[in-house]
Formats: structure tokens, C-alpha cells, sequence
């Protein structure tokens, strides 16, 4: 872990009324506050520390196409283009009335993943280490699964927005006029980032011809009020996916393998939460200047695994490269080794989606 992650970490345990922090094995920098850690606060929460894409997380679906016979070329074309608004505007608002989300200014971005690494990937299931739990879960090793991670686009930015405008970074007092207009802003992010990963799943799906099933779906970026040690208080996340909601998919990079998983310990020290994926090494300034010369675009969108990246944006492409990202294993076996999680099955990407946008070659 890189030492301004952990000075991070230590500079977030000094806030007020800050009881415990916990960083994950995929604890790496970020913007004043580390990502891949989880916070227990008493008497105030601290809308910073959860950011700007409050909702962001992941989202798990079994699809009806089979792995045997898959035509990696043909699903590459059939995925299409979803980077811009949805053209079913009426499929789009009954999706809007189920999640009670009233119309709004980003109500266009809806069914739309964002840049940084948000992704969508259909998988394939690569080993079982649980068959009866995938059973469970309606899993079927013979069909592909689509994974979508994504968040509340830019109703979550101008929410932080106008939070820091008026209050700095300053945490808002639990039960306060202020606190609970948040907190109602923040819980409507939760129902927009929840419905557009659904949105984009059901695009893409319909773009490939196939039907989908949700298998899953789990924040990662969000605050909630909790009781640690018996305490009652406001446990935030920042890329930190919870460990008391059932199954959980830790994903790799585009290039590595990623772990559905079953928390098997309810460890209020780790603050009921686990890693959210595997977390960067590299900056993003650092990537471009690092791989350019070694690597072009075309040989990027091209994985060790197999995979194809759907990338069409040159400095993204670097950005969100393999090499930019810690091995998943050792994340994963470091969550193993503390007896927090059995591991239910490994997959491996097939085809990942960040965007068509403008051509980059």
C-alpha cells in the first residue's frame, strides 16, 4: 500500500468524532481521502468522505448466452453504442417511476456508464469453488454473465457540489436540517446510480439479443447510519463494498480475473466491509507516460487473457490499463487469509465496454 494512502487513512481517523477507519487490500489514493476504506463516525458523517459519485457500484447479471459457443467478433459488433442517451425515452421513465426517481436534470444520463473505470464486461465463469452456492444464486457456469459497474453520473458530482459550496468539508451534524436534506439527496443518488446500472444492463443485453437476470446488485460509495461495537453512528464507504448484504463480485482490471465471493464473517473491526476491486498502483497521469511508447491503442483493447476492451477514447485506454491495477489475487487472498470470505467462483473477461466515442487510432 502506498504510504500517501495510508497518511490518508491516518489524517481521515483524526476528523471530529471520527471512532474507527479501515482500509482495504485495495486501499490506494485518492482525492484528499483514500478509496478502498471504510469510516465509523458518531455525533456527525462527512458527505466528502463518500464523494462524488455516491451510489457507485456493482451489478451481477446471468445472461442467456452460451460460453461454448461464443463468436467474440460478433458480440463485439452486436454491443453497439451506449454512450449516449437511451433512444426508448419510454422504457427509460417506467424504469424511472419503479425506482421512484422523479424527473430531473440528469434524467438523460440515465442507461449511460461515465468515464474513469466504469466499465460494463460480459464474463464467462473460469473455476467453481462452490457449486452449490452458484445454484443459489442462479448462476449457470454455462452462460455468460454481464458486469456493470457504474454510479449516479452527475446528479452525485453537484450533490457533493453543493454541499461543499456551502460547508467545506466539514461533517453535518446527525438529525440536523442539514443532515437530513442530505441524506434525502444522497438516498434518491442510491435509487438513480441503483436504476442506471440496471438501464445499461438492459441495453447492452438487448443490443447482444439476449435475455438478463439480476443476480446482484451492491454499493460501494455511501453512507448509512450503523452500530459498530455497539455503538450507534454513520459508517461510510469510499470504495468499500459491504460485507453484510449477501454474495459480492470483486473485480480485477480489464485484463485480470475477478472472484464472486461470500462474506463469511460479519468483522465489525473491518467495519463490515470488504474490497471493492483491485485497486490502482498508477496514477492516471502516470499510466500514459509509462505505456505509450510500448503499447499502442489497438494492441491495448486486446487483454493476456483473450479479451477484447471496447475503448475508443486514446487517453483512457491508458488510463485504465492492466498494468495500472494491483494482481486481484493478492487482494483477494488477503481477504481470504483473514477468514472474511469463501470464495464461490472466478471469472474472466470476455469483452469489456468503456466507450465508442471518438476513434482512436
Amino acid at each position: 500500500m502506498e504510504d500517501a494512502a495510508i497518511a490518508q487513512l491516518i489524517s481521515t481517523s483524526q476528523l471530529e468524532g471520527m471512532r474507527r477507519v479501515a482500509g482495504m487490500p485495495d486501499l490506494h489514493p485518492g482525492r484528499g481521502y483514500p478509496v478502498g476504506a471504510a469510516f465509523f463516525s458518531t455525533g456527525c458523517f462527512y458527505p466528502a468522505l463518500v464523494g462524488n459519485d455516491i451510489g457507485c457500484g456493482m451489478g451481477l447479471w446471468q445472461t442467456s448466452l452460451p460460453a461454448k459457443s461464443l463468436n467474440i467478433d460478433k458480440l463485439e459488433k452486436r454491443a453497439g453504442n451506449i454512450d449516449g442517451p437511451m433512444q426508448d425515452e419510454a422504457f427509460r421513465l417506467q424504469a424511472m417511476q419503479a425506482a421512484d426517481l422523479p424527473a430531473g436534470d440528469f434524467d438523460a444520463s440515465l442507461g449511460t456508464l461515465g468515464g474513469g473505470n466504469h466499465f460494463a464486461e460480459f464474463q464467462q465463469v473460469d473455476a467453481v469453488y462452490a457449486a452449490d452456492a452458484l445454484s443459489a444464486l442462479g448462476l449457470d457456469k454455462q452462460l455468460l454473465l454481464l458486469l456493470v459497474h457504474s454510479g449516479s453520473r452527475g446528479l452525485g458530482e453537484r450533490i457533493l457540489r453543493q454541499h461543499v459550496d456551502v460547508f467545506g468539508h466539514r461533517g453535518l451534524q446527525g438529525g440536523s436540517v442539514e443532515a437530513l436534506r442530505y441524506m434525502t439527496q444522497h438516498d434518491a443518488a442510491l435509487r438513480f446510480a441503483r436504476c442506471n446500472r440496471h438501464l445499461v444492463a438492459q441495453r447492452l443485453l438487448s443490443n447482444v439479443r439476449a435475455q438478463g437476470q439480476a443476480l446482484l446488485d451492491v454499493h460501494h460509495n455511501f453512507v448509512a447510519e450503523a452500530s459498530i461495537h455497539g455503538q450507534m453512528g454513520w459508517l461510510h464507504r469510499k470504495g468499500a463494498t459491504p460485507s453484510d448484504q449477501g454474495p459480492v463480485l470483486i473485480p480485477g482490471s480489464r485484463g485480470d480475473y475477478s472472484y464472486l465471493v461470500r462474506p463469511t464473517l460479519a468483522c465489525q473491526d473491518t467495519l463490515l466491509s470488504l474490497a471493492h476491486g483491485a485497486g490502482r498502483k498508477w496514477t492516471r497521469s502516470a499510466c500514459k507516460d509509462r505505456l505509450f511508447k510500448l503499447v499502442t491503442p489497438t494492441q491495448m483493447a486486446r487483454t493476456a487473457l483473450g479479451s477484447r476492451v471496447i475503448c475508443q477514447d486514446r487517453q483512457l485506454i491508458y488510463e485504465e490499463a492492466p498494468q495500472a491495477y494491483k494482481g486481484i489475487d493478492s487482494v483477494v487472498q488477503a481477504l481470504e487469509g483473514a477468514g472474511l470470505i469463501e470464495l464461490l467462483a472466478r471469472t474472466k473477461p470476455v469483452l469489456t465496454y468503456k466507450t465508442r466515442g471518438e476513434c482512436c487510432e
